[in-house]
């Protein structure tokens, strides 16, 4: 199959007008059917991508949302403000990088005063950085800041959430294909999404009683700024090809599914992993 990704390259963190061709986050795609009325939703990561995705579903099915964003992102973040007001909902933009504990508390504490609490935790925000060398070669400092973006932001965003949470909220969290078939040039992010998988699972079982449902999407290749800001030209090129589908995936496709966890027809849903793959299996 040809692939439909032409060769392309981008800065970290990368943008989404200079995406060919553009992805589609369901500005028109997508309709809502009322399925998260009256709720208000966090998302990290929530400027671009599988974020701003989720962040244009849940407003056209009804919820408010603020999104946690990097400062440099402000123009992608700006333009998900604007898909989720057309649709009617209140966006809050919160820039936060979340690589300390002191940050996330910040992020919990401005989210619950815009909102006036919150309903739905989407735990979106992701690094990586493909490295074609083996670990002789990885460059110092990456795995920390891998880690500390992918998995201890998520530990302590919901440890600063959880006290706030009322019985029937959701956490979502984003994990991966990587998780289940890693790739070498990826080591280190697909080690935090596994890590991220097992957090979920105990997550479910500690928050169950006081009634919160705990989950993770699994996206596999989905074309968002990420892919082009973090891998050599010639992997964005096939990008998606190996999927029993044979072609990459779009936010919006994702973002369905955390539209349904994040819904109450997921009532009796938590500890598990939802794959959005094209086909690629997640056990």
């Amino acid at each position: 199959m040809t692939s439909e990704i032409p060769a392309q390259t981008q800065q970290w963190p990368g943008e989404t007008a200079a995406l060919d061709p553009a992805p589609d986050h369901g500005e028109t795609s997508y309709t809502g059917r009322e399925r998260l009325v009256g709720k208000r939703a966090l998302i990290t990561g929530g400027d671009s991508g599988i974020g701003r995705a989720t962040a244009i579903a849940y407003a056209k099915e009804g919820a408010d949302v603020a999104i946690a964003f990097l400062p440099q992102e402000n123009d992608d973040a700006e333009e998900t403000r604007r898909q989720v007001e057309a649709a009617g909902r209140t966006c809050v933009l919160l820039p936060t990088d979340q690589r300390t504990e002191e940050a996330n508390v910040e992020l919990a504490r401005k989210a619950i005063d815009a909102l006036g609490g919150i309903d739905i935790v989407v735990s979106n925000a992701a690094f990586q950085m493909a490295q074609p060398g083996g670990i002789e070669d990885f460059p110092a400092g990456q795995i920390e800041r891998t880690f500390t973006t992918n998995v201890f932001a998520t530990f302590w965003l919901v440890k600063a959430l959880v006290p706030h949470l009322q019985e029937g909220a959701s956490i979502i969290i984003t994990t991966s294909i990587q998780a289940f078939q890693p790739s070498e040039p990826l080591l280190d992010y697909a080690a935090t999404k596994a890590a991220l998988n097992n957090l979920m699972v105990n997550l479910a079982a500690q928050l169950g009683p006081r009634g919160i449902r705990v989950n993770a999407v699994a996206p596999g290749p989905i074309w968002t700024p990420l892919i082009p800001a973090t891998m050599p030209p010639e992997k964005v090129e096939s990008f998606g090809e190996q999927t029993p589908l044979g072609r990459v995936g779009q936010p919006i496709e994702v973002a369905t599914a955390f539209v349904y966890l994040g819904s109450d027809e997921a009532s009796y849903v938590s500890g598990t992993v939802l794959g959005v793959t094209g086909g690629q299996p997640v056990f």
